[in-house]
């Protein structure tokens, strides 16, 4: 039997914690909050996406850094067996569209209190309001940490410490810094899954705007590397919701100034279906002024700013409206090119992207290649995904790996 330290009662820590103690060794739990689970609480706005319905192959399809170190352990704790593992802990989950699964009670504490109930009936022993400061290593091995309220011996130790992202939930960077200590290399941390700051200020006016069923499509140096569909936002400061955070887990790490992101307003028609459509609107409103007749074809918000790039005079005929306008008419409704100033804060990223280098990790245990009884889950790893439930699953997958692999 060994003697296992957790560091962070996230996700990751309670699942590592559980599995380590389902197998019959002594797990202590340290986190520095007065309670477990801070983020889960806020994840999916409070309802907590907790995984995707798909099998671990169309999973890692939607990793974007690092798809091949998750291979393992995705597959030996699925989004199956997450399901499972919730509902057989009490937890009853639904499925809604896009293949995310929730809680039917939509409250992100039932996860965290099945989870602490796992580690409850599991054996494993709680320290809350207890800091970890370093870890202790000896010989290459571990040997333990030392707290704020001293030294404690250890020969395994998990560390389950998050990122940056969120700092209110306790998330300051503590995992990279042991990391680096044992001598593992960090990889640059980003924002992930955040909004995203446009240039120009043409957004502005649309504002508070919510388009469903878009299409969102990045191109990087001239070319389409990804197409999102689904749901976004106009804000204050640019673009936001999920398929704008999703894109932006894609983008940051590129050079900004090569990027462009592209709505598609009418994904649903053909170029061709949609210069029929428009035809028609032009005959039925052709005494009306074009911006009241796009009114039948787009949200009020974006009609100023889409004929501002058609150079189409918004009180103009549309009996005036030359082939040529309407041509470019089609191609803006098709293509409404964005592009990117900056990414959102670390104050409003989901995730932090970057982490402790996976070549530097056993990908099968999450196991230290450097330091022996030393292991990172979850976040503080290089790995992270799209949204839809995929870095919860990432977190039970890696937690999993660490904890039943301990002997």
């Amino acid at each position: 039997m060994s003697k296992v330290a957790v560091i962070g009662a996230g996700a990751a820590g309670l699942m590592a914690a559980y599995a380590a103690a389902a197998n019959g060794h002594n797990v202590t739990l340290f986190e520095k909050n007065e309670k477990s689970g801070k983020k889960i609480y806020i994840t999916g706005k409070g309802r907590c996406n907790v995984t995707h319905d798909c099998t671990p192959s169309e999973f890692l399809q939607n990793v974007v850094n690092n798809a091949k170190f998750l291979t393992s352990s995705i597959h030996n704790f699925s989004p199956e067996k997450c399901v499972e593992f919730f509902e057989d802990g009490g937890v009853r989950l639904k499925l809604e569209r896009g293949g995310r699964y929730f809680p039917l009670s939509d409250k992100a504490s039932d996860i965290t209190k099945c989870l602490e109930n796992y580690c409850k009936y599991a054996g494993v022993t709680f320290k809350f309001n207890e800091n970890v400061l370093k870890l202790n290593i000896l010989n290459s091995t571990m040997s333990g940490i030392t707290t704020e309220n001293g030294v404690y011996d250890f020969d395994r130790v998990i560390v389950c410490t998050g990122g940056i992202s969120y700092p209110s939930t306790g998330s300051n960077g503590e995992g990279f810094k042991f990391a680096t200590e044992a001598g593992h290399s960090v990889t640059p941390l980003v924002q992930g899954l955040c909004g995203l700051n446009l240039k120009g200020n043409y957004y502005r006016e649309m504002q508070g705007l919510t388009l469903k069923n878009v299409n969102l499509s990045v191109k990087y140096d001239g070319k389409i590397i990804k197409e999102f569909f689904g749901e976004m936002l106009f804000t204050h400061f640019g673009i936001s919701g999920p398929i704008v955070l999703s894109a932006s887990s894609l983008i940051n790490r590129f050079d900004l100034n090569k990027v462009i992101l592209s709505i598609d307003f009418k994904p649903a028609l053909s170029e061709e279906q949609l210069d029929r459509r428009i035809l028609r609107d032009f005959e039925e409103y052709k005494n009306k002024t074009i911006s009241n007749c796009l009114k039948e074809l787009l949200p009020s918000a974006v009609i100023s700013e889409v004929l501002r790039r058609c150079k189409i005079p918004a009180e103009q005929k549309v009996n005036g409206v030359t082939k040529a306008q309407r041509i470019t008419l089609l191609t803006i409704v098709k293509n409404f090119d964005m592009l990117v100033a900056s990414l959102r804060d670390f104050n409003e990223a989901i995730i932090t992207s970057g982490g402790v280098n996976v070549k530097e990790i056993d990908p099968k245990t999450m196991e230290s290649k450097l330091i022996k009884g030393l292991y990172f889950c979850g976040e503080v790893l290089d790995v992270d995904a799209f949204t839809g439930g995929y870095n919860l699953q990432i977190a039970f997958s890696t937690g999993y790996a660490a904890g039943n692999s301990i002997r």
